[in-house]
């Protein structure tokens, strides 16, 4: 007696649904997501600089703005409220310790100064940063552009 052995069909997968659902899956996660941006309550001219890098490190970073107020006195704003220059090492210490252990290594505080602001205030902040072993410093400054420079370079010759 033999056995016969019945053949069987695979049906297709069908995939004329599959764009509709990774679109809606695209616009789900554009629609939840929120981009951290801070909202600048002080004036800011930030000085001109030639030796500029791109600051690609944006997980783990606090922002420090120094600047004037619309009263024209300097003020210090760390990422979105303004602080005292007393409670900053208290704010720093409350944002580090609210990070992973990995991130607190990276921690980095980018100083984005008003280029009027005495010098006396950006030491302040450096030895309390300092203070509080945060080691990872960068400082925003705008670009020259090149064709400023080319027209300077050439009325000095």
């Amino acid at each position: 007696m033999r056995i016969k052995k019945k053949q069987r069909y695979v049906p297709e997968l069908n995939t004329s649904a599959l764009p509709d659902l990774i679109f809606t899956v695209l616009f789900f996660f554009m629609i939840v997501t929120h981009m951290r941006q801070n909202d600048v309550k002080v004036q800011v001219r930030t000085p001109e600089g030639t030796e500029l890098q791109p600051f690609d490190k944006k997980f783990a970073t606090a922002a420090i703005y120094i600047g004037k107020d619309s009263k024209g006195e300097i003020r210090i704003q760390l990422n979105n409220s303004i602080v005292p220059s007393e409670k900053l090492p208290l704010e720093i210490k409350r944002l580090r310790s609210e990070l992973s252990d990995e991130e607190r290594d990276a921690f980095t505080v980018s100083i984005k100064a008003d280029h009027d602001v005495p010098m006396g205030v950006l030491a302040d902040i450096k030895e309390t940063l300092r203070s509080n072993n945060i080691l990872h410093l960068n400082y925003s400054a705008s670009g020259k552009e090149k064709e400023k420079n080319r027209g300077r370079s050439q009325k000095e010759k």
